[in-house]
């Protein structure tokens, strides 16, 4: 029988990452998404519902999401549904659904944190790039504070700072 087990997902974090080490200090952050949904009743009222879904990130992953991201900021997310099934201390079952993250990307402009790529994957990014954003994002918010952060929002031009490939987070 086939399946396909994809999930994309745009929202807010809901708190920031959390990150832990597992066995063999394995990284694997937790993060809370917020995923709003607009529509219009029969009667023409505009609604808005909210889901919160649950989802983690392992490796490199996980420690880039730590580091760039934090509560309320915007990011898409590429992965896969995961059913964690377990007993309570009743002996009663228990199940949560939650995301397995694979890839992301950040999303919104030097407010909210830069547009780059980020995640398991290398889809493009630009070595050269003197920040975890696009050229074309500005900077990163004022909550960090790095040397590269680029250009500063208002300047002329946007200077090449050349970095080590060490350098970039992913």
């Amino acid at each position: 029988m086939a399946s396909y087990n994809k999930v994309l997902l745009m929202g807010n974090l809901t708190r920031d990452v959390e990150l832990k080490h597992v066995a063999g200090n394995q990284p694997v952050a937790e993060i809370g998404l917020a995923v709003n949904r607009r529509y219009r009743t029969k009667e023409g009222e505009e609604r808005e519902e909210t889901t919160f879904v649950d989802c983690e990130a392992w490796g490199r992953t996980a420690e880039v999401m730590k580091q760039y991201l934090a509560k309320g900021r915007p990011v898409f997310i590429e992965g896969r549904l995961k059913l964690d099934q377990w007993k309570d201390k009743d002996g009663q079952n228990r199940s949560k659904m939650r995301v397995v993250i694979e890839n992301f990307q950040f999303i919104g402009g030097p407010a909210s944190g830069g547009a780059a790529r980020g995640g398991a994957q290398d889809r493009g990014s630009n070595p050269q790039s003197d920040s975890p954003s696009d050229s074309q994002s500005g900077s990163q918010s004022g909550s960090q504070s790095d040397s590269h952060a680029g250009p500063q929002s208002g300047s002329r031009a946007e200077e090449h700072i050349p970095t080590q490939s060490e350098d970039i987070p992913f």
